[in-house]
């Protein structure tokens, strides 16, 4: 994998995915191999937006790696607060840390981040529009559950505002995937990443209702419907609640179905489903420890190695 940054799913080739993933199995197996790797080096965590997974991910994973990590900490108590850019809030960053985790809650701020630093820049999450180290961690538990060819892919809930699954669909497109979208009218996917899937080959199979496709699905992904994105608050109360799943909906489901979801959940997934052999999406949440690590290992490495190439010219 030869990335800078990693800003969206669409950078990355199948190899790309097969590096990390197979980096994230090693270190899933032995992770003191990896201890200590980049002591020396620092992280810098910039999250505009609440987080409990990611932030709290990519910080055991640095650690883990020897990492030591840096966080802006609140929004409210940082001088973005005094009106200060994004561009010069990274520029500061970068000379303190040497790679940057970057959630933002509007649409594209990562791409605009890493214009404006040399140091590696991981898109945590943008608005609506991508979280490709998500869609890593979320390849990886699919691929020890299931492989990842020959897949029949289910994506239910929020498709509109939901950013895990713009990526995630994405990069399923390198893959010899089924991807079938279930959602209402008003929250399937935006028409850019529709074009985008299209323009791969993929065919985009929408349905709104979850009862047809279940028997021929290898992994449901569920998202919640993100009622932080609407701009219509009555809008979400519309459709909040209306694609939930529990064990008595899994019953007409294949044995091995896998049930995954990004998290945090609120009722779209009933807790009677946590004991069921289908559900993995804290396992899903687990791994974001090893891919994490592999991730930024590679970035890293990556980013050594280029400070070779300038010091050998």
């Amino acid at each position: 994998m030869r990335q800078d940054h990693l800003i969206t799913a669409t950078q990355l080739s199948r190899d790309d995915i097969e590096a990390v993933l197979d980096r994230a199995r090693e270190v899933a197996a032995d992770p003191e191999a990896y201890a200590d790797r980049h002591a020396g080096t620092m992280l810098a965590l910039c999250f505009f937006e609440p987080s409990t997974r990611t932030r709290m991910s990519f910080d055991s994973a640095a650690k883990r790696l020897g990492i030591d990590t840096i966080d802006m900490g609140d929004v409210d108590s940082s001088s973005v607060s005094k009106g200060e850019s994004l561009a010069d809030t990274v520029r500061v960053i970068e000379g303190y840390a040497d790679s940057i985790v970057l959630r933002h809650p509007s649409e594209g701020a990562a791409t605009l981040a890493a214009e404006f630093v040399d140091v590696p820049v991981i898109n945590a999450g943008d608005g609506a529009g991508q979280h490709p180290s998500q869609t890593l961690l979320d390849l990886h538990t699919i691929r020890e559950n299931h492989g990842l060819d020959d897949l029949t892919v289910g994506i239910m809930g929020d498709l509109k505002y939901g950013r895990t699954v713009h990526s995630l669909a994405t990069a399923l497109t390198n893959f010899d995937a089924r991807q079938h979208f279930i959602s209402p009218e008003s929250l399937r996917l935006p028409r850019s990443v529709r074009f985008d899937l299209h323009e791969t080959g993929a065919q985009v199979r929408e349905h709104d209702d979850l009862e047809a496709v279940l028997p021929e699905l290898d992994v449901l992904y569920v998202t919640r419907i993100q009622k932080e994105r609407f701009p219509d608050e009555n809008e979400y109360h519309r459709v909040a609640g209306e694609y939930r799943i529990d064990a008595d909906t899994l019953e007409a489901a294949p044995d091995d179905l896998t049930v995954m979801h990004p998290l945090p959940r609120v009722d779209e997934i009933a807790p009677d489903v946590d004991d069921t052999d289908h559900a993995r999406y804290f396992e899903q949440a687990h791994n974001g420890i090893p891919v994490r690590m592999a991730l930024l290992d590679t970035l890293l490495e990556n980013a050594e190695a280029d400070e070779g190439m300038e010091v050998d010219r």
